[in-house]
């Protein structure tokens, strides 16, 4: 790292005020910059909550429908990390504001498109330049700012990133209800046009250095997006077509592994790699990784599990969904400035410790969830997980940027946003994989003990055959017929229980583990410390 730091601009060159004075146009860029990082990330959810309206609209079938997010996700999860040196060559507000026009444009195109080739393609141009956007937010925060203002920027970064994919689904519903399909990508229009005119006219945080390109990694950039599509790509479909017994899936695999060695061999070999891991060698930087990749897995997966339950046991469409799960969104609001205080006043570990462990007792609550469960019952762990979210989020992006020295931090911003990414979508790859097989097993189970031999069974389907015949339906095939569902729906919750139980241990160990972190220092920092 010496020769970046020899390297490095200034302080007020690189982003870092001299003093504790933030002029205005800085702090109006920053938050025009992170409503297009809200906008980015909400895209994500508002579209996963009406794939059945597009699906129609299109004319797709359920398998195609599903690359309707699938390629929006592999073309963001390449870009995230190239954001940092792109940024680098181009500056932010070249990076930023050309990300954000072409977004809206993109969405434009989505409204538009008639065929599932077209919305696949629009909604991967569109991904891609989402990823330009995420990762500038986090770095700036650090970059613009003096420590002493942190306290109001990381968590509005953090409320942020993790407001947007909670209320997805209420945004997603009140669309499709209110208006149409086209909505989800329309809403995207105006706001778009005002966040790429005015970051191209109010940021200046950094200057290009086009030398750069005279040393661009082509190969290094090859085998990232072969490594990190194929890997979205095997995590997002493996589960549908049965992992390795289909050929594709292992075909893909075959191409992933081949591309992350050869994209980890870049990385450390060349002199100027694509993207730069040795912020891992940053102690802080690589336990904060972790820990946003399994914040990751509790953020997407929850926004995931909830409506699923929602929508299959108590049968609420998308609007009703949305209506239940703004809970969370509204309790993180409530909770982003007291974090933003508790920021001053507590040690990030000890804010980060108690966020986990509330994010467990939240989990550990949906172990007693029944097919009865309503919007009451379903209001206390969402609100204690938004609450959860806001205490964790904020002081997990101290510990892992608050020690980088500046000229490493945007590199390292796009390292620490695809963790939060990779761990939202290996949580959801594993929740569906545990989802199907513990539904499975307990289904081997209950129907062992519900069988035709059992006189409590025979005593219940004679009662209900009899009902039924009484109207004239095939009494015995309809009795046995609900049953079976009966011991579906049953089945399918004590898997969901087990995925809950899951979660409970994990986010039950990562509190205590927080015990390993140091402490961020003001003016800490040094790639290898």
């Amino acid at each position: 790292m010496t020769d970046t730091a020899e390297n490095a601009p200034a302080p007020a060159q690189a982003g870092a005020p001299p003093s504790d004075h933030v002029p205005l146009r800085t702090w109006i860029a920053f938050i025009v910059m992170a409503f297009g990082m809200f906008m980015a990330i909400l895209d994500i959810q508002i579209v996963a909550s009406a794939l059945t309206d597009i699906q129609a609209g299109i004319s797709a079938s359920a398998d195609e429908i599903a690359w309707v997010q699938t390629s929006y996700l592999i073309a963001e999860v390449i870009m995230i990390p190239l954001s940092g040196i792109l940024a680098r060559i181009f500056s932010t507000r070249v990076v930023f504001s050309v990300s954000a026009a072409a977004f809206t444009a993109c969405s434009a195109l989505c409204a538009t498109a008639t065929n599932i080739d077209q919305m696949i393609i629009y909604r991967a141009l569109q991904g891609f330049m989402s990823g330009g956007m995420v990762p500038a937010v986090f770095a700036v925060s650090f970059t613009a700012f003096p420590p002493s203002k942190r306290s109001t920027v990381i968590p509005l970064v953090g409320l942020v990133a993790t407001l947007a994919p909670t209320i997805g689904p209420t945004v997603g519903g009140y669309l499709v209800d209110a208006l149409s399909w086209h909505w989800l990508f329309l809403i995207n229009v105006i706001p778009g046009i005002l966040v790429a005119v005015s970051a191209w006219l109010l940021i200046d945080f950094d200057k290009p250095d086009l030398s750069i390109m005279r040393h661009f990694d082509w190969i290094g950039l090859a085998a990232m997006a072969t490594f990190l599509g194929t890997l979205e790509y095997f995590l997002e479909e493996g589960n549908i077509k049965g992992w390795f017994s289909d050929e594709v899936i292992r075909v893909v695999f075959v191409v992933m592994i081949v591309g992350g060695i050869a994209f980890f061999y870049r990385s450390f070999t060349s002199r100027y790699p694509v993207v730069d891991l040795r912020a891992f060698g940053n102690f802080n930087f690589a336990v904060g990784s972790i820990f946003s990749f399994s914040l990751g897995i509790g953020l997407y997966g929850l926004v995931y599990l909830f409506p699923l339950y929602m929508a299959r046991i108590r049968g609420y469409d998308a609007l009703m969904i949305g209506e239940t799960m703004f809970v969370t969104g509204a309790f993180m609001m409530a909770t982003a400035p007291v974090a933003g205080m508790l920021q001053n006043k507590l040690d990030p570990r000890v804010m980060m410790g108690a966020g986990l462990a509330l994010f467990a007792l939240c989990t550990w609550q949906m172990t007693h969830i029944t097919a009865e469960w309503d919007y009451w019952n379903l209001f206390w762990p969402q609100a204690g997980r938004g609450v959860a979210l806001m205490i964790s989020m904020i002081p997990v992006s101290n510990i892992a940027l608050g020690t980088l020295p500046p000229q490493d931090i945007k590199n390292a911003s796009g390292l620490f946003n695809l963790t939060r990414n990779l761990g939202g979508a290996v949580g959801l790859a594993v929740i569906n994989t545990l989802l199907s097989r513990r539904t499975d097993f307990h289904f081997d189970r209950l129907a062992e003990t519900v069988n035709a031999a059992s006189a409590t069974t025979q005593e219940w389907v004679g009662a209900l055959s009899g009902l039924y015949n009484s109207h004239g339906i095939d009494g015995e095939k309809a009795a046995v017929l609900q049953l079976d569902q009966i011991v579906n729906q049953q089945a399918w919750l004590m898997a969901f229980i087990d995925i809950f139980t899951i979660l409970t241990v994990l986010f039950v160990c990562l509190s205590f583990c927080i015990i390993v972190v140091r402490k961020p220092q003001a003016g800490a920092g040094g790639g290898g410390h």
